[in-house]
Formats: structure tokens, C-alpha cells, sequence
């Protein structure tokens, strides 16, 4: 009997054994005996001889899903729920083979035009090595690829996808994930990651792949199918983020984190061209590494205020008035500021929704005092984003396209079917931001350039962007947010999610945090059910997520499993308008409070 047979008979028994479960011993199965997953089979009945059960569970139990940013979770040699050579060789095969498909039926496109991607890699380890993986399966699929060698933005890739005429793009990276993660994120023609129907419909192509045809990649940039274009895509790239830049004071001294990504190729030398002379990059998060070693819990995720922790100290010590960090793909940027511009004042961070709000207000204000802001301008923000974007372009007699599910890629969607002409600001509750048309995916390096310009602004008016952020309260009343992360990993997680999901449809809470629940949007079913048990239709896109809204006029609760990590998300919303009279401190505190409130009750009634 061989190592296989060994093998396969071992299988057998542990799953008999129930040592392992039905589903993972069936993929298990799949990749020890089938040939198109020969280069396999050894490291496969290596871990079955070797009784790595756990392992083999943790590997087998599904097949990793495309979500909200593309395929992503752990990176381990086998598996079918792991990122590996195997896994992305199919996002990449599969993606050939639709772009093909695709092609051949467009009747407007130029026959002769020859097939092409666009490619780039993070800062992750594998990425580059998955890089020129992809790119050897295109260049094999007869693409031209454009790559970009060196670690690069997703704003960037972005960009090339739109800037050299791309019929896809591909990006690995696993954004903020942990360092043990790692992704592909595929791109259509343009610039934005696919929407329906092109996104099942990719999804599919991709999960009939079995045969994967690669170009060795030496061979590829010989024969001129692999080309290298960084310089001058990096050149025409901040030069097309400088085109949202405005006049004005630049008198402010900034620290900027890269947190171990690819941001110096991007935002760094963004805010350096456009004329902030006193930029430091902070050093300890300087040094390229997908471990990022010097972030706290090497998660180099800028919604993590304690990321922040010891820039702040290097900024009390330079007297820095900014603290500006991007994620390790440069497309999601957090911010510290100073309360006030009073010596030894505190630093606070922002949120996503309350930076958000300032560039909001910031560049719609810029375009009504020059004269060029029509009510044919609009803004786009997704369902668990701050109501206040929609308040604040009310305002300016603007409206606001809200009613999108979590992922740039429909803010991205939303600007092509509006029309880029008239787009004036995106923006999500997960710090990702977009001005400007020249990507169709969030960008950290236009954020960043904007969030320094309206920081100096409000310096030379004696203010701070934590004083104006107040200053909208106070006109539009106070909104907050919260957010609840349940982790659910593995199989039984998954089960855990899908129960949760279909309580709060047939089962919510009367009541969470003292307040009533007077109805339940249903995005899946795409129904509002009220208190009484009566429904009526959701005029929305269908997605899985639950809103509970709440007696109080502006706060609700929105769970979702997520589409990037094994977990529910639940993001928790208050508003309150205030009296003439009343403390914004207080109100802030009162708010606080009622988010413990509504994170304890729900607790208790998911049981997590």
C-alpha cells in the first residue's frame, strides 16, 4: 500500500472516529486524490499520518468565501479555507477566464485590443510571491500584465486598472487583517472591485477551476507580457490625487505611520508634494514588514485607537499638532488631534463616521464658496455609516446616496452610475474615504492629503479638527457610534452566525438598553417588520444584515456577519439633539452610556 492509500485509509477512520468532520474529510479526500491537486497530495497525507487532525479541520472544514474585500482568511500550504498557492492560482484562473468570456461577448470592444491586468502587492509576507503568481497565470491566459514591483497601494492598483485601460486588476493584500492573514482582491475594468452580476457570476468561474496554467514569470517579463510600470504609475498616481489639493495654509506639523505597509509609496509623499514641509514618518512604524512588529498586537489596524498610543508620545514630544496612519494597503486612514491648540492640551482620535463628517463638510463648504456646487452634486455613504453625512449635505442642498451595504466597491458603483461628474465625497464607517475620480476604491493617500489641508485651515483659525467636529454637533445635533465585534470562527461559528441572523428576523428583542424596539429592517427578506408583527416592503439592495430601530428618533442597531473575518458585526448608533442649554460633554457621556447599555442587552440575547 503507498503514502496515499496510507493515507486515504487513515481518513477513513479518523472520520469514523468523528476525529474529524464529514465536510472536511470530503475536501481532504478531494485533494489527496484527485490530479489536478497532485503537487498536493504529499504534504497531504503528511498531516494525516501525522494525526494533525486539528489542522486538517481548521483547513478543510469549507471552501474559503469571496467576501466584502475579496478572498481572504490564514495563509497555510494546503487547504481549501486557507490562502495558498492553491487557493489564489484559482481567484487568478478563474478570474482569466471569466475576463475572457466577458470579452468575447462585448460587441463595443475593440477586437484588436489586447487582453490586460494590472498587479500589485503589499508589505504581507507571500504577497510577492502570490504576485507573480497571478501574473504568471494571466500572462499564460494571453494577458499583458502591468505590474507594479514594490510594495504598492490599493489605491494605486486601483488606479492603473482605470489609468492603462485594464480589462481587471489584482491586488494581494489582506488589508488590517493580523499578520498570519493574507488576500486577493480582483478588480474590474473599472477601477472597483465587482458588483452584481459580475460578481457571483466571477465567483462561479472561479470555484470551477481545476486546472491552473501558469508562464514561468522570468519567461513572461522576457517575451514583454509582464511589464514593469511602477515609476510612471506612481508618477501619474500622485498626480492625480494632487488634482483634489487646494490652496492654503500648510503651517502644521504632522507625524505619519505607515504601520509597516506600503503608505510611504502613497500618502507619504502625497502630503510632501503638496506642500507640507514638516512631515515626519514615524520611525519605529517606518520599516516595511509583514509582521508588523511595533504595533500593538501586531495589528496594524487604524481603527485600533491604541495604534496611536506611541506616536501621540513622539508627538508631545515634537510638539506635533497631526498624527495621520493608514493600514498597511494605504487605503483606510485614522487620525489623532489635539482637543484644542492650548499648550499640553489632550489628544483625542477620530472614528471613521466623525472624520468622515469633517471632510464632509470640508469640501462641500469649498465647493459653495467658489460657486460650483449644484444640487446635481452628491455624496455617498453606506446603511452602518453616520446618518450625520446625510444631515450635513442636506445642508448644502446636496444629496446623499445611503442606502448601500458595507464595501467600497458599491460606493465605487454608485459613483459610475450617478455620474463621476458630479461626485464630491465617499466615505464608510471603516475609515475609508474618496474624493476625486481617479480610482473607484477607497483612498488613504487623497484622505490623508485632504485631512492635512483642512487641519491647517482650521490652525490658522485657532481651532483644531476635534473643535469643529463639536461645532457640528452643536448645529446638528450629537451622533456616536459604537461597534461589538463577536468572534465566531470555524464551522460551528458559522452555524452560530446563521442562527443569530435568523432570530433577529423571526425572533428580535422587544426591548435593548431601556428602549423599545419599534421595528425590524430585514435586508435579506427585504421587509420592515414592526412592533405589532405587521410587514411591509424594504425598498433597499438585499444583503444579510438586520436593522433594529429604536423608539428614540436616530438610534438603532445594525448587525451583519462580516465579510472579510469570522465574526458578527454590530455597530450601535445614537443621536440626541441638544437643548440651548445643554453640556455637549454631558450628552456625549449620556451616549457612552447607552451604548453599554445596548451592548449589555444584546449580549444577553444572543447569547454572546
Amino acid at each position: 500500500m503507498n503514502t496515499n492509500q496510507n493515507a486515504l485509509s487513515a481518513l477513513e477512520a479518523a472520520a469514523a472516529a468523528g476525529k474529524i468532520t464529514p465536510a472536511a474529510a470530503a475536501n481532504v479526500r478531494t485533494w489527496l486524490t484527485e490530479p489536478y491537486l497532485a503537487d498536493y497530495a504529499p504534504q497531504v497525507a503528511e498531516h494525516i499520518l501525522a494525526k494533525k487532525w486539528a489542522a486538517l479541520e481548521d483547513a478543510f472544514w469549507t471552501t474559503i468565501p469571496f467576501g466584502t474585500g475579496g478572498r481572504r482568511g490564514r495563509m497555510y500550504p494546503i487547504g481549501c479555507n486557507a490562502i495558498n498557492d492553491r487557493t489564489i492560482g484559482e481567484s487568478a484562473q478563474g478570474l482569466a477566464d471569466y475576463v475572457k468570456k466577458q470579452v468575447a461577448l462585448d460587441t463595443h470592444r475593440d477586437p484588436q485590443k489586447p487582453l490586460s491586468c494590472a498587479i500589485a502587492y503589499d508589505t504581507r509576507h507571500l504577497s510577492r510571491e502570490f504576485a507573480e503568481l497571478c501574473s504568471e497565470i494571466m500572462a499564460a491566459a494571453g494577458f499583458t500584465v502591468y505590474f507594479l514591483d514594490g510594495y504598492r497601494s490599493t489605491p494605486e492598483l486601483s488606479f492603473t486598472v482605470r489609468y492603462k485601460n485594464c480589462d481587471c486588476g489584482i491586488i494581494i493584500t489582506a488589508s488590517h487583517n493580523p499578520p498570519s492573514d493574507n488576500a486577493v482582491k480582483v478588480y474590474g475594468p473599472s477601477g472597483g472591485q465587482y458588483v452584481p452580476p459580475h460578481d457571483s457570476a466571477s465567483i462561479e468561474e472561479m470555484q470551477r477551476v481545476t486546472w491552473i496554467k501558469r508562464m514561468p514569470f522570468a519567461e513572461a517579463v522576457a517575451a514583454g507580457q509582464v511589464q514593469f510600470c511602477q515609476e510612471e504609475v506612481d508618477r501619474t498616481f500622485i498626480e492625480a490625487v494632487l488634482k483634489q489639493s487646494t490652496p492654503g495654509p500648510r503651517d502644521i506639523k504632522i507625524i505619519y505611520s505607515p504601520l509597516h505597509g506600503v503608505g510611504a509609496t502613497a500618502a507619504y509623499p502625497v502630503l510632501l508634494k503638496a506642500g507640507f514641509r514638516d512631515v515626519e514618518l514615524f520611525g519605529p512604524h517606518a520599516v516595511p514588514s509583514g509582521d508588523f512588529p511595533n504595533v500593538p498586537k501586531n495589528v496594524a489596524n487604524p481603527e485600533n485607537a491604541a495604534v496611536f498610543d506611541a506616536i501621540i508620545e513622539r508627538a508631545q514630544q515634537t510638539g506635533a499638532e497631526l498624527i495621520l496612519a493608514t493600514d498597511p494597503d494605504c487605503d483606510r486612514l485614522g487620525c489623532a488631534v489635539l482637543k484644542s491648540l492650548q499648550p499640553g492640551a489632550p489628544w483625542a482620535t477620530l472614528t471613521g463616521n466623525q472624520l468622515g463628517a469633517l471632510l464632509t463638510d470640508y469640501l462641500l463648504g469649498l465647493r459653495e464658496t467658489a460657486g460650483t456646487l449644484t444640487p446635481k452634486h452628491f455624496v455617498v455613504k453606506t446603511l452602518v455609516t453616520t446618518e450625520m453625512i446625510h444631515r450635513i449635505a442636506d445642508a448644502y442642498g446636496v444629496p446623499t446616496a445611503g442606502n448601500l451595504h458595507v464595501g467600497f466597491k458599491w460606493i465605487g458603483a454608485e459613483i459610475d452610475a450617478r455620474g463621476p461628474e458630479y461626485f464630491v465625497f465617499g466615505t464608510e464607517e471603516s475609515y475609508g474615504f474618496l474624493a476625486g475620480t481617479h480610482v473607484r476604491d477607497k483612498d488613504a493617500a487623497v484622505a490623508s492629503l485632504l485631512t492635512a489641508e483642512l487641519a491647517a485651515h482650521l490652525k490658522a483659525q485657532g481651532k483644531t479638527l476635534y473643535q469643529r467636529l463639536d461645532e457640528l454637533y452643536q448645529h446638528f445635533g450629537c451622533f456616536s457610534e459604537s461597534q461589538i465585534n463577536v468572534q465566531m470562527p470555524g464551522e460551528k461559528g458559522m452555524d452560530d452566525m446563521r442562527a443569530l441572523m435568523t432570530r433577529l428576523r423571526q425572533t428580535p428583542p422587544s426591548s435593548l438598553g431601556g428602549m423599545k424596539v419599534k421595528a425590524v429592517r430585514d435586508y435579506l427578506n427585504l421587509r420592515v417588520i414592526d412592533a405589532s408583527g405587521s410587514t411591509s416592503p424594504l425598498d433597499a439592495p438585499r444583503g444579510d444584515m438586520v436593522i433594529l430601530d429604536l423608539e428614540a428618533e436616530g438610534n438603532y442597531l445594525a448587525i451583519r456577519p462580516s465579510g472579510t473575518e469570522p465574526k458578527v458585526k454590530i455597530y450601535l448608533f445614537a443621536y440626541d439633539q441638544l437643548a440651548a442649554d445643554a453640556s455637549l460633554d454631558t450628552v456625549k457621556d449620556a451616549q457612552a452610556e447607552r451604548f453599554k447599555a445596548l451592548g449589555a442587552d444584546f449580549r444577553v440575547y444572543s447569547g454572546t
